[in-house]
């Protein structure tokens, strides 16, 4: 029971709002203390888990280069073209974002976006700059709403519709999982049916996101 204390410093970490990376970290050392592992089993631990995901490094390329281009003004001028454009809105950039996010995915390309890389400087940015050139003006709550749609926005999109590609891991996931259960399909089988998920995915986010534009037009707290 006492490798459960990892969940506690788990929950400690993120309640007092540290370093995510460090609330993982020192989760993972007390939990390898607690089932009796020595500090250099836990470290070696830890190395082997970072080789065999080692893809995960291009992270701590592409952030900083983000971080630089925000720095030098990303966000400003995605704010300044937005609002150069009459007639976009925010429903339309979210839209445009969601198709596009949708058709990437689906033929693999599930890195040609994100949160970090799309949704927070150039998103995000453009359709609080569309909003507010409609509306003269958003609130605290009304820009965070919109925050959080652009990245419901990303996360739907790929959701529904990065199993249309056979060579994703998800695929392998669900077949996988289909015949634990006695259930037989081909990966084939699994990304065809994927498509009129896809397209489900489409109507309904798409209508949410009109409903969202209309809020905003209405001068209402969108829901």
């Amino acid at each position: 029971m006492w490798t459960l204390l990892g969940i506690a410093v788990v929950v400690a970490g993120f309640a007092f709002r540290f370093n995510p990376l460090l609330v993982i970290a020192a989760a993972a050392a007390v939990t390898g203390i607690a089932g009796g592992m020595h500090p250099l089993e836990i470290l070696a631990a830890f190395g082997k888990a970072f080789n065999d995901t080692r893809y995960i490094s291009a992270v701590f390329v592409v952030l900083p280069v983000i971080g630089l281009m925000e720095r030098a003004g990303l966000q400003q001028r995605a704010r300044i073209l937005i609002g150069r454009l009459r007639g976009a809105t925010a429903s339309h950039i979210l839209f445009i974002y969601f198709v596009y996010r949708q058709i990437t995915s689906a033929v693999g390309l599930t890195a040609a976006g994100g949160h970090a890389q799309m949704v927070r400087p150039l998103i995000a940015p453009m359709a609080e700059s569309a909003a507010e050139a409609g509306l003269g003006g958003l609130s605290d709550g009304r820009r965070w709403h919109i925050r959080a749609f652009a990245a419901a926005t990303e996360n739907v999109a790929v959701f529904f519709s990065e199993d249309i590609f056979i060579a994703l891991a998800p695929v392998l996931l669900i077949q996988g999982t289909l015949a634990a259960g006695g259930i037989v399909a081909t990966p084939l089988s699994i990304s065809l049916w994927a498509i009129p998920t896809a397209l489900l995915a489409l109507t309904i986010h798409g209508l949410r996101i009109a409903l969202f534009g209309r809020a905003l037009r209405r001068k209402e707290p969108p829901a």
